[in-house]
Parts: structure tokens; sequence; C-alpha cells
């Protein structure tokens, strides 16, 4: 039986939608903000504690103002592949098309991801029960800026890390990160377009940090005559993050990966996610998860599905603590232990 099979005949019954923004200031010039939506069987104040929810991680904060939000109609009975079917006939941002493509997958996967989450505890299962897989502990890096590590590495000295290598990264920066053995994802940001992380293509780059970090994995290389052939004898180190929205786009690539990023809210909706997860599985593609600087409880639920799907990979999906400006104390560490509740699709820990 698929991942999905397992899940698509699961019953919901809502009575109730709502939604409220989380909010979290980075910088005088930037706010994240994230938006959760409940999925509620009875009003809350009857039924505390029983309701789905789910994470809209769209970047753009002007997409969480509640005039930018729909109210949908998802009142009634559901299976879960119902419930999705609903989400093809609506509208999720009525006030314009949002600013990148890929807002529309994040947005789906609130409710998706919500729907899930409440199907489990009307049926009484946690996610690995309804998936018959086992929770694993979760090895995570910290994706985090090259300049900040030794502030990291003071309070937590076995902590690894994913880096954004740039044009601006000397030669001695990175034999200096080279040397601490301690980075296991090189994030090139070649694939994204029209973002504030676009990062051009840039071969000499590519061949420093390749050569330099020889057990790194190469994410989201841009592929040119140039940089293709000074990545060539590092291929099957090559793992892409950005374009994996499907399946479907895995086939699209110019080669097999040997691993690949898996961030959730990319795939929008569970039966793309979960075949997703079921390709790769046969065709040994390791994996390793992702997240979007989530805010709320979307932290908990990728942090859950690479326990179930990624355990042993790098994965970027650290407790919310690591986003923080400054390093501070008492944080969890590598590896993760799972922590889901007891029915539903939630870490027991918000972190």
């Amino acid at each position: 039986m698929s991942s999905y099979d397992a899940v698509r005949e699961l019953a919901l019954h809502i009575e109730e939608v709502v939604t409220d923004i989380h909010v979290h200031p980075i910088s005088p010039e930037f706010t994240r903000r994230t938006t959760v939506v409940h999925l509620r069987p009875e009003p809350y104040f009857k039924y505390v504690g029983m309701e789905g929810a789910g994470e809209d991680v769209t970047y753009d904060p002007e997409e969480h103002e509640p005039h930018r939000w729909p109210w949908i109609d998802l009142l009634g009975d559901w299976t879960l592949e119902s419930f999705s079917k609903r989400l093809d006939e609506i509208e999720l941002f009525p006030g314009g098309e949002p600013g990148q493509a890929a807002y529309r997958d994040y947005r789906r996967w609130a409710f998706e991801s919500a729907a899930l989450d409440l199907a489990l505890k009307q049926a009484q299962l946690s996610t690995g029960e309804a998936l018959g897989r086992e929770y694993r502990p979760v090895t995570f890096v910290s994706s985090t800026r090259a300049t900040s590590l030794e502030g990291w590495l003071a309070l937590y000295p076995d902590l690894r890390f994913k880096l954004d290598p740039t044009p601006e990264w000397t030669d001695e920066l990175i034999a200096e990160l080279a040397a601490r053995g301690n980075v296991d994802v090189l994030d090139l940001k070649g694939v994204y377009k029209g973002t504030p992380v676009d990062n051009p293509p840039d071969a000499d780059l590519y061949k420093r940090v390749a050569e330099a970090f020889p057990d790194a994995w190469i994410e989201d290389p841009a592929l040119t005559p140039e940089t293709d052939a000074v990545l060539g004898p590092h291929r099957d180190r090559i793992t892409w993050d950005a374009p994996i929205h499907s399946w479907a786009d895995v086939e699209a690539l110019p080669f097999r990966p040997k691993c690949l990023n898996v961030k959730p809210s990319r795939f929008g909706s569970l039966e793309r996610l979960f075949e997703f997860y079921d390709r790769c599985e046969e065709e040994g593609i390791a994996l390793y998860g992702g997240g979007q600087f989530e805010l709320g409880p979307g932290r908990g639920q990728i942090q859950l599905l690479a326990a179930l799907f990624s355990a042993d990979g790098p994965n970027d999906v650290a407790p919310g603590g690591y986003n923080a400006s400054e390093p501070r104390e008492g944080l969890e560490t590598s590896p993760l232990a799972p922590l889901p509740e007891r029915y539903g699709f939630r870490r027991g820990v918000n972190t």
C-alpha cells in the first residue's frame, strides 16, 4: 500500500475554520509572518485541543494580512481525498496572483496538513501508526551565516551546519570553515530567480567550495557549461531543493540524484508529497528534510516527517531557536527526539 493510500480514506468532520497570524521580527526591514489554519469539529470552547492545525509559510508578509485571506467553505464531512479535491476548486489567493507561484503550494499545504492532523485525531491515530512507519531520532543541521558559527559552537560544540556560499567567500574563509569539519550541506541557491536570495552561477566559487568540502552535499547549483564542467567530478554529491515540488520534477532533472532535500510545504498536497517519499525510497534516493522558517506547528510537523522518512540525513529542521540572531542556551540538540503527540500530526514539544 502506498503512503497516500494509507491515509486517503481517513474521515474528518469540520464545523469551524479559523486562522491566526504568527509574527517574528527579524530586522528593521523584515518581519517574518506565517498564518496557522485551524480546522475544528466543534466550537473550540467545547473541544479544547480537538483541532487540526497547519501553517502557511508564504514569505510575502502582506499575504498574511487578514484581507488577503479567503473565507473557504470547508464545513461538513470529508475524507482526506475529497477534502483535497475540494481545495482544487478553490481560489486560495482571491486578492490577486501571489508574488511567487510557489506560494500556492505553501498555502495549500497549510490546509492539507491541518486536515491530516484533524483526521488522525478523529481516528485516534498517530502519523506513524497511520503510515505504518517507525519514528527515529532526527539528525539536524543549523542553517546560518558563516560568520556566526563560533558563537553557536561555544554553546553547542557538536552542532553541524548547512551554509550558503557566496562570491564574497575568500580562500581564507573557506579554508577556516573546511578545517572545522562540521559542514554537511553547501546551498549554492543557484536555482532561485527573482528572490532576495538569488545567487548567480559562479564556476570559480563552485570549484573552490566543492574541492574544499569533499564530503558535503552540493545543493541547487545553477548548471551552465562552465559550472557543469567544474562540478562534473562531484556530480554524485549534487542535490536539489528549490526545483522539487513533485516526483515529476525529479524525473525532469538533468541526471538522477543520489540525494534530495524535501520541504513538505513545496509539495502543496499530501498526495504529491507521499508519492515523492515512496518513489525516492523505491529508487534508493536518500533524503534530508528542509524547513521554511516556520513559527508555529509547521516546524514540529516537518520534524515528524523527517523522523519517519529521513532521520539520518543532514535535516535542515533544527528547532526554531536556532533561527535566533544571537546564540541562546537550552535548545534541543541533535539527534532530536521525535516526541509525537499520541494522536494527530503534531510534535509534543513546540519548537
